[in-house]
C-alpha cells in the first residue's frame, strides 16, 4: 500500500498535466482534429477598399500627411468603416502610397460613396491626389 499511493499520485498528476496541456492547445487555435474551424474567419464578408495613390507635384509632405490622417478621421465619422491602414511598407510603379479601408459589408461601401464623411475628406485628399487606382475586394 505504501508503494501504491505514490504511484497513484504520480499517475493523477500526469493525467492532469496532459489534460491541461490538451485544453491549452485547443484554446490556442491549434485544433488539428477540426481543420474546418481553423479557416472559419479566413473568408469574411467585409469589403476591403484598396487605394494606391500618386500625389500631385505641388502636394507638400504636410498635404500628404493630412490626406492620410483624413482616412483615420473617416473611420471615426463613418460608421460603416471598421479599420484602416495608411502606412505604406512597399510601393511599386508610379504610386508612392496606398491606404486600405475595411467596410462592414458591400452596402456600407455603397453608402459611403457621396456621404458627408467622404465629401469632407475629399476637400483635403483631392487637392493633393495626382492619380489613384482602387480595388474593392470581398468574398
Amino acid at each position: 500500500m505504501k508503494k501504491f499511493f505514490p504511484i497513484l499520485v504520480s499517475a493523477l498528476a500526469l493525467s492532469l498535466t496532459a489534460s491541461f496541456a490538451s485544453a491549452a492547445h485547443h484554446e490556442g487555435g491549434h485544433d488539428k482534429e477540426m481543420p474546418e474551424k481553423k479557416g472559419m474567419n479566413m473568408a469574411p464578408k467585409s469589403v476591403i477598399h484598396v487605394v494606391t495613390v500618386s500625389w500631385k507635384d505641388t502636394a507638400s509632405e504636410a498635404d500628404i500627411k493630412a490626406a492620410l490622417k483624413g482616412v483615420h478621421t473617416l473611420a471615426k465619422e463613418y460608421d460603416g468603416i471598421r479599420r484602416v491602414w495608411t502606412k505604406t511598407v512597399k510601393a511599386q510603379g508610379d504610386k508612392s502610397h496606398a491606404f486600405v479601408m475595411e467596410f462592414k459589408n458591400k452596402k456600407a461601401l455603397e453608402d459611403y460613396s457621396g456621404s458627408d464623411a467622404q465629401k469632407n475628406w475629399y476637400k483635403v485628399y483631392i487637392s493633393a491626389r495626382g492619380g489613384s487606382t482602387t480595388f474593392d475586394i470581398t468574398n
